[in-house]
């Protein structure tokens, strides 16, 4: 009887070795099977061979790690709706009426991040600049991320911790680049200054302005969606009691790297804009690829106004807010697919 054409056969012990090279050099080396053929003498063929081998003798496992199903006609929806590239819902298995508890709320935004860590394995290419502001969902993605083409990172926002050295936004940063095995540039400086004179001085330090200088470079830019009220928000707890209360009466629903939104999804003026160093709205737009990571369990007011926003072309999200938005936003609304508000001053950029 004929064995099954799909059996490889079990290398010999040499061949073993190879396998477990060529392995090597393609799942953790990230070199494409063109270069790998060239540095041991074989064609491509076989290198597609060699690496069909480590999978089937179990040289090479692959485990699918996102916890939760990928809900893709849910995402073409929203895609469609918002006028986005990508739209990925990640389906956490929740009922729509209630809200999760913590540890569950933790777990769904590493999920998420897991998914946003994938779309950009997808779509990163050689050369990309990718940009991180400090959220939470930008660190989640750094710890989910494990294969990228080489390229640079840079930090978006500044330190909101007090540990300039340290900070996950710095870490996250730095974990992303060993991804890809490129060049981190991280900014070793707070977020938020006490006046607009530090402000200006720390941005001409040698080590902040060259990763200032990097914001136009960056091709595709990872940046967490939250409510700008919630904990915990670096920019709500810096605001005076006034500024608060002037900011809710003028629709205040957003915080994507530190750039307020109102419902509409226009940027909001603040008395911290001269004295933050981040990225500003119009430097943000101005970016190819920018995909929001949502939080979860904090409805979708502030989910809806950074899609009306025009600083995202991809979104990842859960399944229940994804529902939410296309069952309870008006179809007929034009805010969602006019064009983006024209850009005010941009903060702490050269």
């Amino acid at each position: 009887m004929a064995e099954p054409a799909e059996l490889v056969a079990l290398p010999a012990p040499i061949d073993t070795l190879l396998t477990a090279a060529v392995a090597r050099r393609f799942y953790l080396e990230n070199r494409s099977k063109v270069e790998i053929a060239e540095e041991f003498g074989i064609s491509r063929f076989k290198v597609a061979r060699l690496l069909d081998a480590a999978v089937a003798h179990d040289i090479v496992r692959i485990d699918i790690t996102v916890p939760a199903e990928i809900d893709v006609p849910l995402g073409k929806a929203l895609a469609e709706r918002y006028g986005l590239r990508h739209g990925i819902v990640v389906d956490l298995a929740r009922s729509e009426g209630g809200t999760p508890p913590t540890a569950d709320r933790s777990r769904g935004v590493h999920w998420l991040a897991a998914a946003a860590a994938r779309l950009l394995s997808d779509i990163a290419e050689e050369g990309d600049v990718i940009g991180l502001d400090g959220s939470h969902a930008a660190d989640a993605l750094s710890e989910a991320v494990t294969r990228l083409p080489p390229c640079d990172v840079v930090q978006l926002t500044g330190v909101h911790g007090r540990d300039l050295a340290h900070d996950t936004a710095i870490a996250a940063v730095r974990r992303t680049a060993e991804a890809g095995g490129g060049r981190a540039f991280p900014l070793h400086t707070p977020f938020l200054l006490p006046d607009a004179a530090t402000a200006a001085v720390l941005r001409s330090q040698p080590a902040t302005a060259e990763t200032l200088d990097r914001f136009g470079l960056v091709t595709k830019a990872v940046v967490g969606v939250s409510a700008w009220d919630t904990p915990p928000s670096p920019v709500y707890d810096a605001l005076p009691d006034r500024e608060r209360e002037a900011l809710r009466e003028a629709g205040a629903r957003a915080d994507v790297a530190g750039l307020l939104l109102d419902a509409d999804g226009r940027t909001l003026p603040t008395t911290l804009d001269t004295r933050s160093i981040a990225v500003g709205a119009d430097r943000l737009r101005g970016v190819p690829e920018r995909i929001g990571v949502t939080d979860t369990g904090h409805g979708t007011g502030a989910v809806r106004a950074a899609l009306r926003s025009g600083l995202l072309t991809a979104v990842v999200t859960d399944a229940a807010t994804a529902r939410r938005l296309l069952l309870h936003d008006d179809p007929g609304d034009t805010t969602r697919t006019a064009a983006p508000p024209p850009p005010r001053t941009e903060r702490g950029h050269r």
